[in-house]
C-alpha cells in the first residue's frame, strides 16, 4: 500500500455565522483575546461584516471568520455539520482560562482528557459549540498584543469535529484526496491528521447516523477550509475532486486567498484555500484589522457601506 500523497496541509480556517457583530468582536478579541486581523465585507453580500480573527499576522491555521447577521434566525446543530471548533492553547494555562471565562460570565463544561490534552468546552454569546484544547504538541506563538498575557495566549485553531451520517465516505475524502491520515480513536470519534500532525492539522469525524440534520444559522459553521500552499495545488485538486463527481466551484478570488468549495459526502461544506497572498496584501501588519477594507470591485460603494454596517467597537 502506498503512502496517502499530502496534497493539503492542515485547516486553512474556519467561517461561523453570528448574531450582532460588535459582541462577535467583544468575545473574541477581548476575551479570548485573539487579534482581528481583517474587518471586511461579505463579498456575496457586502451589507454585512465579514470579520477574520487569528495570530498576529492571520497566519493560516489561525483564523476563525464570522458572518455576523444581526437578526438572523438561529441554526440548528445537527448531521452535516461542523459541531465543535477547538482552539489551542498552552499546556497548564486552562488554571488561567477558567478564571477568565468565569470572569467574564462564560459558562463552561469541566475539563475532560481526550487524545492526551485537556479540553474545556463552552459557547461563545451566539451559541457557537468551542473548545479550548491545552495542546502538548504546540508549537505556535499566537498573538500577544491582546489582554491575555503571552503564556496564556489562544495559539489559533486545534482541530474541528465533523458529524456526518456514512462517516466512512468522509474519511476516505480526507485520506484518498485530501492528504489526510488516521492517528486515533476515542469517543466515537475518529482523529485524522495532515501535514506535521500538529494542532491545526487536525480533524475528528464522528458517525452521526440517525441524528437529525443540522440548519445553518447564527451560532452554527458555515464552511472548513483547508490550506494548499499555492494556486497550482489548488487547480490539480480541483480537477481531481470534480473527476470524483464532487460539484466543485470556479476558483474565487478572495483578496487574501484563492478558493474552491465543494460538498463532501456526509454534507459538511469544505474549502480549498491557498496560503498567499495573506493578510497584509492591504494593510501594513502592525494595523491590521483598523480600518473597512473592500475588494476594488466594491470601493466606490465605500461610502454607503459604511454608512450601512454598524460601529464595532464602545461609544
Amino acid at each position: 500500500m502506498g503512502e496517502t500523497k499530502t496534497v493539503t496541509h492542515g485547516i486553512h480556517h474556519l467561517t461561523a455565522i453570528a448574531g450582532p457583530p460588535r459582541e462577535n468582536v467583544l468575545f473574541y478579541s477581548e476575551v479570548l483575546g485573539m487579534r482581528l486581523v481583517k474587518k471586511t465585507v461579505n463579498f456575496d453580500d457586502p451589507t454585512t461584516y465579514h470579520l477574520y480573527y487569528g495570530d498576529g499576522t492571520g497566519s493560516p491555521g489561525t483564523i476563525i471568520t464570522f458572518f455576523p447577521w444581526p437578526g438572523a434566525p438561529k441554526g440548528r446543530k445537527g448531521s452535516g455539520q461542523v459541531i465543535t471548533t477547538a482552539v489551542s492553547v498552552p499546556a497548564g494555562s486552562l488554571g488561567y482560562w477558567t478564571q477568565r471565562l468565569i470572569e467574564n460570565g462564560v459558562r463552561f463544561e469541566k475539563p475532560r482528557e481526550r487524545f492526551g490534552d485537556t479540553v474545556l468546552g463552552f459557547q461563545d454569546p451566539d451559541g457557537l459549540r468551542l473548545e479550548l484544547v491545552a495542546g502538548r504538541k504546540e508549537t505556535r506563538q499566537g498573538y500577544f498584543g491582546g489582554p491575555v498575557p503571552p503564556e496564556s495566549a489562544v495559539r489559533g485553531l486545534h482541530h474541528v469535529t465533523l458529524a456526518v451520517e456514512g462517516a466512512e465516505k468522509t474519511a476516505e475524502l480526507l485520506t484518498e484526496h485530501l492528504g489526510f491520515r488516521k492517528v486515533g480513536e476515542t469517543e466515537g470519534r475518529v482523529r485524522f491528521a495532515a501535514g506535521d500532525g500538529k494542532p491545526g492539522s487536525l480533524v475528528d469525524v464522528s458517525e452521526a447516523a440517525g441524528f437529525p440534520g443540522g440548519s445553518t444559522g447564527v451560532g452554527t459553521v458555515h464552511h472548513v477550509a483547508f490550506r494548499v500552499p499555492d494556486e497550482e495545488s489548488q487547480l490539480a485538486l480541483r480537477e481531481e475532486l470534480s473527476s470524483l463527481g464532487y460539484h466543485v466551484t470556479p476558483v474565487m478570488d478572495r483578496k487574501y486567498f484563492r478558493s474552491v468549495y465543494f460538498r463532501e459526502p456526509g454534507g459538511v461544506l469544505f474549502e480549498i484555500a491557498t496560503d498567499p497572498p495573506g493578510f497584509t496584501v492591504d494593510e501594513d501588519p502592525d494595523h491590521l484589522g483598523e480600518r473597512l477594507q473592500l475588494p476594488p470591485w466594491l470601493e466606490p460603494q465605500r461610502t454607503s457601506l459604511e454608512g450601512l454596517l454598524p460601529a464595532l467597537s464602545r461609544g
